[in-house]
Order: C-alpha cells, then sequence, then structure tokens
C-alpha cells in the first residue's frame, strides 16, 4: 500500500511563509515505517499571487538554491517521495525559467525533473482575462516517467492534462501525479472530466493538486484536489479549502484491472514514443 497525499494551497508571494504551510502539513503524514507516503505540491506552491516576471527573482539554479534545499531537506525529514510542484528554474535565457517539476526521494535526492511542456496562452473569462504563461516561461520537451519502488510515476503539470499524446508517450505507468494552478472558469468545466480520462485511459492512479480561492493578485484557482483510481473513481478530493487530500492506494489493484481489460495492448494508435 502507498499513502498518496495531495496538498492543496492558496500560495501567497512570500515563498518562506508556503514553504512553512508545505512543511505544516508534512508533520501529519502516517509513520513511514508504516506507510509509505507520496506527496503532491500544486503548481507554483513556492510563490504565487504575483506577476509571472517575478519568479524570475526567485529562480534557482538546477541543484543549488534555498527552495530546492528546503525541498531535500522536508523529504528525508519526514521520509516521503515528495512531488514539489513547480519552481521557477533558471535557463541560459535571463528573461526566462522552467516550470521545474521536482521528485525527491525519501532520502532527499532529487530523482527527477520535468519542465512543464505546455503552456497556458489562452483567454479565459474571469477577473484576470488573458493569460500569456510563455512570455517568461521556457517549455519543456521531454517526456518524464520515473521508476521507483512504489511504482512507475508520470509526471506532467496543469495544462498539459489536455493534451493525451503527452500520456499516451509516457507508456505504462502506475502513478500519474498533476500539480496545477486551474483557474476556477475552467476548473470548474473541465478539471474533473479531465483528470478523470487520463486516469481511465491510463489506468492509472491519478493526484491532482491544486491551487485553490482567491490570491493576492485576485487571480481565483479551482481547488477541488482530488486522487483519482485507475477505474476513474474519485476516492478522495478536497473542494476548496486548504490542506491534505490522501487515500491509500494498492498498486496490484490497477494490475488486476490491466489484466481483465488490457487497454493498451488493444489500442491500434499507439505512439512511436511508447
Amino acid at each position: 500500500m502507498v499513502n498518496v497525499v495531495a496538498i492543496q494551497m492558496t500560495s501567497t508571494p512570500h515563498v518562506d511563509q508556503n514553504l512553512r504551510f508545505v512543511e505544516s502539513q508534512l508533520k501529519s503524514l502516517p509513520d513511514p515505517a508504516k506507510v509509505t507516503s507520496l506527496v503532491v505540491l500544486p503548481e507554483c506552491f513556492a510563490r504565487f499571487g504575483s506577476r509571472d516576471g517575478e519568479q524570475l527573482a526567485i529562480a534557482e539554479s538546477k541543484g543549488a538554491g534555498y527552495m530546492q534545499d528546503e525541498l531535500s531537506r522536508m523529504a528525508k525529514q519526514y521520509r516521503c517521495y515528495l512531488v514539489a510542484g513547480t519552481i521557477p528554474l533558471k535557463t541560459d535565457d535571463e528573461n526566462k525559467f522552467t516550470a521545474s517539476s521536482l521528485l525527491y526521494s525519501p532520502e532527499g535526492e532529487l530523482m527527477a525533473e520535468y519542465q512543464k511542456i505546455h503552456l497556458f496562452d489562452v483567454a479565459v473569462n474571469d477577473n484576470t482575462g488573458s493569460y500569456l504563461e510563455s512570455k517568461y516561461t521556457r517549455h519543456g520537451g521531454k517526456v518524464v516517467v520515473v521508476d521507483t519502488p512504489i511504482g512507475r510515476i508520470g509526471m506532467a503539470v496543469c495544462y498539459d492534462v489536455r493534451f493525451s499524446g503527452l500520456f499516451t508517450a509516457m507508456g505504462d505507468i502506475d502513478i500519474l501525479v498533476l500539480p496545477a494552478a486551474f483557474t476556477q472558469r475552467t476548473g470548474e468545466a473541465h478539471w474533473e472530466v479531465l483528470l478523470r480520462s487520463r486516469a481511465i485511459e491510463k489506468q492509472c492512479f491519478v493526484v491532482g493538486a491544486g491551487q485553490t480561492g482567491i490570491h493576492a493578485n485576485n487571480r481565483e484557482t479551482y481547488g477541488h484536489s482530488m486522487i483519482i483510481s485507475p477505474w476513474g473513481e474519485i476516492m478522495a478530493e478536497n473542494a476548496t479549502d486548504t490542506g491534505i487530500v490522501c487515500a491509500e492506494i494498492d498498486i496490484n489493484d490497477r494490475k488486476k484491472l490491466k489484466t481483465n481489460m488490457p487497454v493498451s495492448q488493444h489500442n491500434r494508435f499507439r505512439s512511436q514514443l511508447v
């Protein structure tokens, strides 16, 4: 069994405040000697509610910096696998960063980095109106799947969830982790159906961790962090409160489902990347 956890946040523009909130939630994890936890943080968990360009001010070099040091420490201290939402990491362009989702082991080691591929350049009928993520963010280009002792983990972020080709390219995965900051408008229309669709098509567990509420810049996010079974059932959900949503999962459940309904074997349109 694995204890999977999504931490829902209303992140602020203050890095330390957000990190301390994360740690306050990690303190409630079950005894790691009894069950292993996989914890997923939201997109932009460390700083949110300010101008996108201000993320450049806190961008770190990969493998070095305060945010990464704290994330490594917390993963090690609380003996959990930690998917650190996204943080901005530096690129060779001083005007752009990557929206990087980092996976840490219970030993505090950086196991993987996924750079968000699909950037949110859209118009939405809300109090923000227009989003242009690509102005300061460099998109990634690598599909990331990580083999771990608790299962094969696929990594994606927020807007990625709309692009099924990415998940086809992942091949077989046990757990999909999806940090997000869905807007209120797009979230109420599409968040649940997209997460459940990914779970059903991949026959995997999905952990979606979101931002919630109204932030310092008046941006409104949808929340509704949830954990979904390979059958597409919502196992646990946190509507709009900050805090933890969790469920115990058994990877053998998806193995049984795949044996009874071998969807991936029947797929005649599999990506050449698989």
